[in-house]
């Protein structure tokens, strides 16, 4: 039955083929059930006047969204392809908070219309044409910026960046946290190298196993848990908050990183699983970006952040996964991990830092689709990066990058050059920059008149 209905002898693979690839891509991913609930709760970050979100919650949350997400994809679209809450989107949630912007509730208000505009684009059709709009090499900065900006993040967490009133950040001191921290990094980095499969998840359970030694970790009082505290932060979302004028440019940003995250991943990993036609187009692409803007509303009625397809997914394909069956198995590898609960809540924040610095290196591996030779688009892809990172915010990064691309264009005598969608992008971007100016602005010409 499982033949027929996912091709396995068309696809030229076995059920035990799809079962490792199933494992490899968990393994690989398996790092997010810790890292998103430390990012979402704010650990580690000191704040006295803004309420978190209950790490125990989202770390229940994590493994059911991920799971029930992977396993839609793997039933429905029939593809070797894993989804949980990404990364940078989540970073992103955690600056909206942090920032005092909105609290998590509106924030998830924001992330449940992002992926309602996210389906709206993609049902009719015109999620393909934004995606055409941009530049391969602004693409590709984006990813390296983000990147810089996780890399920044597991820094500050790992202890080994602090704030300084002068010089604004400086090196932290070598307590004895931090060279924990930095072991199970180098564990990670030793995986890599030795292409060993769950190379982070290694790393957190190394650093994690040390603190517990060292006594920084309180032992939970049982290994598997049964009662799960959902409710702290399920259906929780304040989605009428969510609708003001100011947070549009919010849930624009969420909306746009998605899409060209989950375009990405999916262009890359379905080319790898040989899912194109004879055209060299993705089978069933319209499915895919359908369940994952599905899968980011959601998502978010359980009370995380937004959903996407993870790029992990290859490690699977690598293994052999060719169809949803690699995703089914993920999946249920993901819920199962939920009885697990008590035992991921004691891994500290600087044992998963060093995972963030990892994913941040893994991103900054799109760099070299950059063509810094050409300064058309080299300059904006430089300002997306520099931006992202340096302002700790992804949609100025991304507001000046698209702005910028559009002026030199226009100044080299190119306007021709950019699409009508560009232009589109472009002016969301003045406005999304402006935005918090156009108040004033209308005071001041009223007082004109």
């Amino acid at each position: 039955m499982l033949d027929e209905y996912f091709g396995l002898s068309k696809k030229h693979t076995k059920f035990k083929i799809e079962l490792v690839a199933g494992l490899t891509t968990f393994l690989t991913m398996a790092y997010i059930v810790f890292v998103n609930p430390s990012i979402l709760s704010l650990e580690g970050i000191e704040l006295s006047d803004i309420e978190r979100m209950d790490k125990q919650a989202l770390i229940a949350v994590t493994c059911l969204v991920s799971g029930f997400a992977t396993i839609i994809v793997g039933i429905f679209a029939k593809a070797p392809i894993a989804m949980a809450p990404g990364m940078g989107l989540n970073a992103f949630f955690a600056y909206l908070v942090s920032s005092g912007k909105m609290d998590w509730r509106t924030a998830l208000g924001v992330v449940f219309l992002s992926g309602l505009l996210f389906l709206i684009l993609t049902l009719l059709g015109l999620r393909k044409r934004l995606v055409e709009a941009i530049p391969e090499s602004l693409v590709s900065a984006i990813a390296v910026g983000i990147g810089l900006f996780i890399t920044f993040m597991g820094l500050v967490k790992l202890g080994i960046v602090v704030s300084d009133e002068h010089t604004l950040v400086k090196a932290g001191p070598l307590k004895t946290s931090v060279l924990i921290g930095l072991f199970g990094l180098l564990v990670m980095v030793f995986c890599e190298m030795k292409k060993i499969t769950g190379g982070l998840v290694a790393g957190i359970f190394t650093s994690t196993l040390l603190a517990g030694l060292s006594g920084r970790v309180e032992m939970p009082q049982s290994l598997i848990s049964l009662d799960m505290n959902l409710g702290a932060v399920a259906l929780q979302l304040d989605i009428l908050g969510a609708l003001k004028w100011s947070f549009f440019g919010s849930i624009f940003t969420l909306m746009f990183i998605d899409m060209f995250d989950s375009v990405g991943t999916l262009v890359a990993c379905c080319h790898q699983a040989d899912m194109v036609d004879k055209e060299n187009r993705i089978e069933g692409l319209d499915r895919l970006l359908g369940i994952d803007a599905i899968a980011t509303m959601i998502g978010s009625l359980f009370g995380t952040s937004t959903t996407t397809a993870y790029m992990e997914s290859a490690a699977g394909i690598e293994q052999g996964g060719r169809t949803g069956l690699t995703a089914v198995v993920t999946g249920i590898l993901f819920l199962l991990t939920v009885l697990f609960v008590p035992v991921v809540g004691i891994v500290p924040a600087y044992a998963t830092a060093p995972a963030l610095i990892m994913v941040g290196l893994f991103m900054m591996k799109q760099v070299k689709r950059i063509d810094f030779a050409n300064m058309e688009e080299a300059f904006p892809a430089f300002i997306i990066i520099v931006m992202i990172a340096l302002s700790y915010s992804i949609s100025t990064g991304l507001a000046f990058g698209f702005v910028s691309f559009t002026l030199i264009k226009t100044i080299s005598g190119k306007a021709r050059e950019i699409r009508p969608a560009m232009w589109i992008i472009a002016a969301l971007s003045v406005l999304f920059l402006t935005i918090d100016q156009i108040s004033g602005i209308i005071e001041h010409l009223r007082s004109l008149i």
